[in-house]
């Protein structure tokens, strides 16, 4: 007899990222498994999110109060209505000698989140995992969103309501935009670092960038563009801290980047690095506000 190794090939390396969809929509998106083996290879999909014992692992301490280099869950928010967030097709089968094997994920939240994450298994012999692929996506009720920095929250859920009542009566009473006067209800808070790198030498200028889209929706006219727009700027530039295209729009589907840098002046206190609050606005079908914190420091090589 002959013994063979089975060997297969993913078209996908990595993070499997659904991006951004409106809440109670959906997407789809492919990956390819191909046999590169000379025997059929038996099949199947496993979603951790379904595992038999995932009850009993969500058992132990949260994840946000274990260190970040202990975390090894991979199952994020789940919908509400106890229907799968991730799916895959199809479930089983057999991959023959030198073919591939194309599998569709569908990624449908049921509310908003922006932690829906879940692994892909795929298993050979029913025993063997080929492949682990980690899927993540995020559901916004407005088809717009902020990506950048480093969010200063928890990747869970929490179980209270955290819509104040006056943005509760004003839903009711029919009105969509949100005044957004108060810097103290931002919809969501952002930390974007500017670390320069001392080298001994000649400092060169920080780098960071915050990415603004919107989301493609067949619910909402593809003409009504997004507009984003940052304030604050006299302070950013008291700061050193320049932006490229603090303000501008864009369509369904697409994104811009706000470019940001900062040089070091030469009399820049270390132990003093600078920080500045901004906001920045975006208007939809509602107006959001983003409180993004710039801080400026000095690291060494």
């Amino acid at each position: 007899g002959h013994g063979v190794v089975p060997g297969t090939v993913c078209s996908v390396e990595g993070v499997l990222d659904m991006g951004y969809v409106m809440a109670r929509e959906q997407v789809t998106r492919t990956l390819q498994v191909q046999n590169t083996s000379s025997l059929t290879l038996p099949y199947s999909t496993q979603l951790d999110s379904l595992s038999p014992t995932w009850d009993t692992d969500r058992q132990n301490i949260p994840a946000f109060l274990s260190p970040s280099v202990r975390r090894t869950e991979f199952v994020g928010t789940q919908n509400y209505s106890g229907l799968s967030v991730f799916s895959v097709f199809p479930t089983k089968g057999e991959i023959e000698a030198g073919k591939s094997q194309e599998f569709v994920v569908t990624f449908s939240p049921d509310h908003e989140s922006l932690y829906y994450s879940d692994r892909l298994r795929v298993v050979l012999f029913g025993k063997q995992t080929a492949h682990e692929i980690p899927l993540k996506g995020a559901a916004r009720e407005h088809p717009m969103f902020v990506e950048g920095g480093v969010p200063l929250d928890v990747p869970v859920e929490s179980l209270a309501v955290t819509s104040s009542v006056a943005s509760q009566e004003a839903l009711r009473a029919g009105l969509t935009d949100c005044l957004c006067l108060e810097p103290q209800e931002p919809v969501r808070s952002l930390l974007l670092l500017l670390e320069s790198v001392d080298g001994g030498g000649p400092a060169e200028p920080a780098r960071a960038e915050l990415r603004v889209g919107a989301v493609e929706t067949p619910l909402l006219a593809a003409k009504k563009a997004v507009e984003f727009s940052l304030d604050s700027l006299p302070e950013l530039e008291r700061a050193g801290i320049a932006l490229e295209e603090p303000r501008g729009a864009l369509d369904r589907g697409h994104e811009r980047s706000v470019r940001v840098s900062w040089a070091p002046p030469a009399d820049l206190r270390v132990s003093d690095p600078p920080l500045v609050t901004a906001l920045l606005t975006l208007k939809g079908d509602i107006t959001e506000c983003y409180r993004v914190l710039f801080m400026a420091r000095v690291v060494s090589a």
